[in-house]
């Protein structure tokens, strides 16, 4: 029996699933579950670039907005909207990037990235006119700042109307169906 050596084991599968079991690197396991993949080709299209814009020129808009000390009412309307789509904006731009709605199937994502940008048009539409309305350049010493937060609100409701349009256009399209593509033989 001295031949014999003195740790054997007798248990079959990988070493890896065996540390992982004994409490080795078990860190290494999830690490090799978790795979962040960026969609290159969401990157290269307009609809991307468009959100781009969204959250360069809104970030702008509600920081225009938030610097002006003065109170007047409708600001609060034009703030609660600039930072709640931007954020928004934000998060929905992310879950695109990396791919998340594939993991989603039951969401309808061309249909409900449609109507988010349809509805943030119509609500910058209306913190722009708000905005717009009270710009007076005779009452405050902060015109240039009121002046341009409504330019720049002016732009981001252009841009979330054209990321309407494509994304209209991309709901009605028929979504790269492999069926309308194939000859029959």
């Amino acid at each position: 029996m001295a031949d014999f050596p003195s740790k054997v084991t007798t248990e079959t599968g990988s070493p890896q699933s065996q540390s992982s079991q004994q409490g080795g690197n078990s860190l290494r396991g999830l690490a090799a579950d978790i795979t962040v993949m960026m969609d290159m080709s969401f990157i290269q299209s307009i609809s991307a670039f468009l959100m781009i814009a969204e959250i360069i020129l809104g970030l702008i808009h509600w920081a225009l907005i938030a610097s002006v000390p003065v109170l007047i009412p409708a600001y609060g309307w034009v703030m609660f909207v600039a930072v709640t789509l931007w954020i928004i904006t934000v998060i929905l731009f992310f879950l695109i990037l990396f791919g998340t709605q594939r993991h989603l199937p039951s969401v309808p994502w061309p249909l409900t990235v449609m109507l988010y940008h349809a509805i943030a048009t119509v609500l910058y539409l209306t913190a722009f006119l708000a905005n717009a309305a009270t710009v007076h350049h005779y009452r405050y010493y902060f015109y240039g700042h009121m002046a341009a937060a409504a330019f720049f609100g002016a732009s981001v409701t252009i841009t979330y109307g054209s990321s309407a349009f494509f994304s209209y256009l991309d709901w009605k399209g028929d979504g790269g169906n492999a069926a309308s593509t194939t000859v029959p033989t």
